[in-house]
């Protein structure tokens, strides 16, 4: 998983929603550099869970046998993509937990 600059317009498209929203301006003003990197620190594992929790909620039919095409409106486009970033966000503070407490194990 690669930042990609170019696809991250929203970060600077909806001016009303970063007056109000914390969060957005603050990555309104991160370089690209530091978004691409924590994009890549994003573990395999971490990219798996993810990818079967988004086919779970759309709905997974094999590929050979189906042409699948998906449509939505923008709202439920949103949630989802926050869904699948939330999830992503949990799983790597899990993820560091269970690195922590393996360093802590192999410390006692």
């Amino acid at each position: 998983m690669v930042f990609n600059s170019d696809s991250a317009n929203f970060l600077h498209n909806n001016v009303d929603a970063a007056d109000a929203n914390a969060l957005l301006r603050y990555l309104q003003h991160q370089p690209p550099e530091v978004l691409e990197r924590v994009a890549r620190s994003v573990s395999p594992q971490v990219k798996q869970i993810i990818s079967h929790n988004v086919q779970g909620l759309v709905g997974v039919l094999p590929a050979e046998g189906f042409s699948v095409k998906i449509s939505t409106d923008r709202e439920n486009l949103a949630g989802l993509l926050a869904s699948a970033m939330l999830t992503g966000y949990f799983l790597r503070q899990m993820e560091q937990r269970m690195e922590l407490d393996g360093s802590i194990d192999e410390d006692l």
